[in-house]
């Protein structure tokens, strides 16, 4: 298969990588159009697993939004089979319900107002690709960290970030600065291998539309941190405006995969 990633540099680029050496990581500009469709061009590609994106800052909005639609729009011009990676967040999460794949999306944040479009987007300019919405990604023991194991081992790191990180944030008491972890966003966090796994075998699969693929259990930001350091942390609610109970149903996607994808609590059980 002729692979091509987008966003090899991060977490899961990396890893769909090491799964697959021979993927083509070329870099571009995904803002550009005409630059994303000469290197589709170029390449020709079999499969795109587009993973690039930008949480916050400078340009974030066009880098998900229009960035994933010029990457639909040339995939589908070369006849490249298309995996779009999404988040769980284009749900505000006040359903009480974990999501299934027919919900329409209610996102509450900027990032999930922007992956929320993508997915419009990528589902007009390439109506046969597969849009995958993932959960907290974790690399578990035995693998570096991801930026959620990072900061529960280390909390200096929220305190010393000009931008917090995005599971917890810096609390006063007392006048001393602490760092408190949500106790009211729920997440389905999966490992990066098994998504990765996951997404090459979807990759040579006829699967469309969407599918929900995210870990067995669910926890809260809270949960997750203290299962990454094996005692209790400090949390607290979430402030308002934040997506909060954003559990995936993915029975679908254990259903047509035979990739298994493991739960935090056997990742860290034995940590």
């Amino acid at each position: 298969m002729r692979l091509h990633v987008t966003g090899a540099t991060g977490f899961l680029g990396r890893e769909l990588c090491s799964l697959a050496p021979i993927a083509t990581t070329e870099r571009v500009e995904v803002r550009d159009a005409a630059a994303v469709w000469a290197l589709l061009e170029r390449l020709r590609p079999e499969v795109v697993i587009h993973t690039a994106y930008r949480q916050s800052g400078d340009g974030a909005h066009e880098i998900v939004a229009d960035g994933s639609a010029n990457v639909a729009r040339a995939a589908a011009q070369v006849g490249a089979r298309l995996i779009h990676l999404s988040t769980d967040v284009v749900f505000d999460g006040l359903r009480g319900r974990p999501y299934v794949e027919t919900d329409t999306p209610t996102p509450c944040s900027p990032y999930g107002c922007a992956k929320a479009e993508a997915e419009a987007r990528v589902a007009r300019a390439c109506p046969s690709a597969l849009i995958v919405r993932t959960s907290l990604i974790v690399g578990g023991p035995g693998h570096a960290d991801s930026q959620h194991e990072r900061v529960a081992r280390d909390p200096e790191m929220v305190l010393n970030s000009v931008t917090l990180a995005p599971s917890a944030e810096v609390r006063m008491e007392r006048e001393s600065a602490i760092v408190v972890f949500f106790a009211d966003e729920l997440r389905s966090p999966v490992q990066v291998g098994d998504l990765a796994a996951a997404l090459l075998e979807l990759a040579a699969s006829e699967t469309t539309g969407v599918l929900h693929v995210g870990g067995p259990d669910d926890v809260s930001r809270a949960q997750l941190a203290a299962l990454v350091v094996g005692r209790p942390v400090r949390e607290a609610p979430a402030p308002p405006g934040r997506p909060l109970d954003c559990r995936l149903d993915s029975s679908r996607a254990r259903r047509v995969l035979r990739t298994r994808l493991r739960g935090v609590g056997e990742l860290f059980g034995s940590a």
